[in-house]
């Protein structure tokens, strides 16, 4: 099990340009420009902790995109020790629990360094102002639910930082890290 960490809010979000199993497009930062929020979501297909959330965070993303805001998955899992986790079943998943985003796949792993992302599920939600560039304005926990604890799962922690990030308010909360399984690197 691993907590997320590393990149700092206020932090830009780094340049990504990837590949959507499910549809071939690439996709890259600069197609999200025109929101005001960006929610980059750092998931895997096998991983107990992700599995648990799959139907809430498809949910999530539904509701929020309705409101203006970007929704992207990715994958960095390598699929040479996970190939569970590698493009043909991504695209499986994707089709399975109707995925309102793309679901994207870092085969080179550069772009889970570059937002410095250490577990599935990771949540990065990025704010966008006019003229500048999106900037990191929570990274944190979908919410207290996991596999195995009878808590419900609600998604409040990330809903309340994405109603905060819409009406303008900064987030009241300390910031909970994302627990799950880390990313499963190159060998």
């Amino acid at each position: 099990m691993a907590k997320s960490g590393g990149l700092p809010l206020g932090s830009p979000a780094p340049h990504f340009e990837l590949p959507e199993p499910l549809t071939d497009k690439v996709w890259k930062l600069e197609d999200f420009e025109s929101h005001s929020g960006l929610l980059v979501m750092f998931l895997c297909n096998h991983c107990p902790f992700v599995v648990h959330l799959k139907k809430d965070i498809a949910r999530l993303a539904r509701d929020y995109k309705e409101k203006g805001v970007a929704v992207v998955a990715i994958s960095s899992n390598s699929e040479v020790t996970y190939p569970q986790d590698g493009p043909k079943f991504m695209a499986e998943d994707a089709k399975t629990f109707d995925y309102p985003f793309p679901y994207l796949y870092d085969k080179s792993q550069d772009i889970a360094r570059a937002f410095q992302a250490v577990c599935t599920p990771e949540f990065f939600l990025f704010k966008k102002d006019v003229g500048k560039p999106f900037d990191l304005f929570y990274h944190g926990r979908f919410d207290e639910s996991r596999p195995g604890n009878n808590v419900p799962v609600t998604g409040s922690d990330l809903s309340l930082a994405v109603d905060c990030l819409l009406g303008g308010r900064p987030f009241p909360n300390p910031q909970r890290p994302s627990i799950g399984c880390s990313i499963k690197w190159h060998p």
